[in-house]
């Protein structure tokens, strides 16, 4: 099959990837000089990039069992489109019919999703059990937060294509960092409200996504539902955690003195949910590369806990699955070396040799939290977007 890419550009458009015209994989060798010489080379070009989140793990070194899946992926499509007022434009690359359909196409409605029947792959009493086992972490001084996940899962399903599902997904909630990915062997279809990092000429900003309410059914009702949420101590310390270690993160990678929290605790609507979104910016150091200030800062704050490498020893041994994309980052880097990437969160995986469609999800365990809580905010947080293509066995 011939890859297909797409990621939010702007409010109304889209960056389109058709093809692959050259690539760089970065395995377990980590040769992070190989990876910013790639980079270099194809300056001028519109690179996509996929982390997975165990990249992560060597990150900080901790051991994993490997998974097929890259740890990294850039690739140069043979053809990129700008998608905007439901035009699609050559930006770059080859003129090719074949490819023009192939984007066009991404936004056409003529296939439907199929009906997907989910299981989440953990009860509701052993959620409940390990969230409290992780408190006791806490309570001892292991850590003070950690993001804790869990899979779900479709039946068997054979698919040619994941266009339907991020269709429908972009339709009822249109999110600021969505995008897709096609390959022979996985795609995914990604609702993202959550920038992973951000780069703007010397200027590098993160935007965490620490807390989260749903929509009311009415105005007086989602009004309430976002007040409860701006004004909740817990929902504030376990965002305030984490932009406190983003601003650790940031200043490795930092001019002296120039991390900064533009923006604390403020709230986002989107169609689905309320969500506390802090901004947390600093002023790159001369002559940094691409792979130091990913080895500054990934795996994500958001999506780990803090102090971020005990987070992740625990997360590794109480959740139960290898998170693989889930919870790593999609995005673009542009000809001029700036990037955009986003946290894989709200997305479906689709892997064509177990032929199952996943989604993980995930939130912040602190000493203020309530499991059950917690239980029922992995609802809030995906089932509007699992019921849109069945139902879910929780």
């Amino acid at each position: 099959m011939i890859e297909r890419a797409l990621f939010r550009h702007l409010e109304n458009s889209f960056l389109i990837g058709i093809g692959c015209e050259s690539e760089f994989v970065l395995n377990s060798d980590l040769n992070w000089s190989a990876l910013d010489a790639f980079i270099q080379e194809h300056e001028g070009r519109t690179l996509f990039t996929v982390i997975n989140y165990q990249l992560g793990l060597d990150i900080i070194a901790i051991q994993h069992v490997p998974n097929q899946l890259p740890l990294l992926r850039i690739w140069v499509p043979e053809s990129t489109y700008l998608y905007e007022s439901n035009t699609t434009y050559l930006l770059e690359g080859k003129h090719d019919e074949t490819h023009q359909k192939l984007a066009e196409e991404l936004f056409e409605a003529d296939q439907a999703a199929p009906p997907i029947q989910w299981t989440a792959k953990i009860d509701q009493a052993s959620y409940l059990e390990r969230v409290n086992k992780l408190k006791d972490h806490i309570q001892l001084g292991d850590i003070y937060e950690l993001n804790f996940c869990q899979k779900i899962e479709s039946q068997n399903i054979k698919l040619q294509s994941i266009q339907p599902f991020f269709r429908k997904m972009w339709e009822f909630n249109p999110t600021p960092f969505a995008g897709l990915v096609e390959t022979s062997h996985w795609m995914f279809a990604s609702a993202s409200p959550e920038r992973f990092i951000q780069k703007k000429g010397t200027t590098l900003t993160s935007q965490p996504i620490k807390g989260t309410a749903p929509r009311g059914k009415t105005d007086l009702e989602d009004l309430q539902y976002r007040n409860n949420l701006q004004t909740s101590q817990k929902e504030r310390a376990e965002n305030v955690m984490i932009v406190d270690l983003v601003r650790n993160d940031l200043s490795r990678v930092a001019a002296k003195g120039s991390v900064k929290v533009d923006e604390l605790c403020a709230i986002y609507s989107f169609p689905t949910v309320h969500q506390m979104i802090s901004t947390i910016s600093c002023e790159l150091k001369d002559k940094t590369t691409f792979s130091e200030i990913l080895k500054a800062t990934f795996p994500m704050g958001s999506m780990t806990g803090a102090p971020k490498k005990a987070a992740v020893e625990l997360a590794e041994k109480y959740e139960g699955f290898s998170r693989e994309f889930y919870s790593g980052s999609f995005g673009v880097i542009y000809p001029n070396s700036d990037f955009d990437l986003n946290v894989l969160i709200r997305t479906l995986f689709y892997d064509t040799q177990t032929q199952k469609l996943s989604c993980g999800v995930g939130g912040a365990i602190t000493m203020l939290c309530d499991a059950e809580a917690e239980y029922e905010e992995c609802k809030v947080k995906v089932d509007k977007i699992l019921s849109l293509f069945g139902t879910c066995q929780w």
